[in-house]
């Protein structure tokens, strides 16, 4: 695989009247974890559908893995997993036949199966429970072993369409350090997903899909320096100083009951240095001094209109 794992020019699927995807773009480098961010009903799903060959674009091109999706779909399935938003495990099997019955399907056989199966029970530390009943598993348990199941035939590319939705913090975290050690082996990731904290741990790249577009892509850090709001935060030890300090800042916004002024920066460190400088200069020193900068959910809010999913249900 070349450098670039997946392009996409000018995809377009409608359903009737109804457009979901309206023309998207994308260039997501090999060995990288990129992800699609938008609410329910932007399109995320219908994106991972379309490149992995499961829907038909009805407009648009694409390569995966350097495979046309709509005139190699064979070589582009061969090259790929996919999980979905529920695990895909049989509750009547094992986690170790679970496995087993995807290497079967995949024509594993003798050694070569039994070694797969069980470097990905020790992988996703599930050798213990490997013979127990799928359905006796947690939700983490079940998600890490849906993944292991996606990974019997060493793809290329796994599409991850919003693996950690319903699960705790500690099995999301534990699924996201799968995740990089995925990547540090070499395999490209791309992650839909609402939880915005996940998009900034874990992406090298970001994508904001609203109403069937992407209205931005970047870098998490690319992004959040697109909305303003970043601002420097002083807190003083008495309220003698606080009120010296405001004479001396007046374009500060102050809380005086707090004894905190947030003067507007750019989330740098040369206003910082200014700052304390003046204030230096006027013999004062604030005992706290804090930098904060807007996240995705001010750039997500910023850039569609409204908070996502995570953020409503809060």
């Amino acid at each position: 695989m070349n450098s670039t794992a997946i392009a996409a020019s000018g995809l377009r699927k409608a359903y009737g009247d109804k457009t979901i995807l309206d023309g998207i773009d994308l260039t997501i480098g090999a060995g990288t974890i990129f992800s699609l961010l938008g609410p329910n009903g932007a399109g995320k799903t219908t994106t991972v559908n379309v490149l992995t060959t499961l829907l038909t674009a009805d407009g648009g091109t694409a390569r995966v893995a350097g495979y046309d999706i709509a005139t190699q779909t064979k070589a582009v399935r061969a090259s790929i997993g996919v999980t979905g938003q529920f695990a895909a495990v049989d509750d009547l099997l094992t986690g170790e036949e679970n496995l087993q019955l995807m290497a079967d399907l995949h024509r594993l056989r003798g050694n070569d199966r039994k070694q797969v199966v069980d470097s990905l029970l020790e992988r996703f530390a599930l050798t213990e429970s490997a013979r127990k009943q799928a359905s006796t598993y947690s939700g983490g348990m079940r998600r890490k072993l849906d993944l292991a199941m996606t990974l019997v035939t060493r793809p290329q590319i796994v599409f991850l369409d919003e693996p950690t939705t319903g699960l705790d913090p500690r099995s999301r975290r534990a699924l996201w350090d799968i995740v990089r050690e995925l990547v540090a082996d070499g395999v490209t990731i791309f992650l839909t997903t609402q939880y915005l904290e996940e998009a900034d741990q874990l992406a090298d790249q970001i994508a904001v899909l609203d109403g069937g577009r992407i209205v931005a892509q970047g870098t998490p850090d690319d992004l959040k320096r697109q909305v303003p709001g970043s601002y420097i935060q002083l807190r003083f030890g008495d309220r003698a100083t606080f009120e010296a300090a405001l004479r001396v800042l007046p374009v500060a916004t102050p809380d005086h009951d707090a004894l905190t002024l947030q003067v507007p920066g750019n989330g740098g460190t040369k206003p910082l240095r200014a700052l304390l400088d003046r204030l230096a200069d006027h013999s004062l020193e604030a005992d706290e001094v804090s930098i904060h900068t807007p996240d995705l959910d001010d750039v997500f809010l910023a850039l569609t209109g409204h908070a996502t999913t995570e953020a409503e249900a809060q």
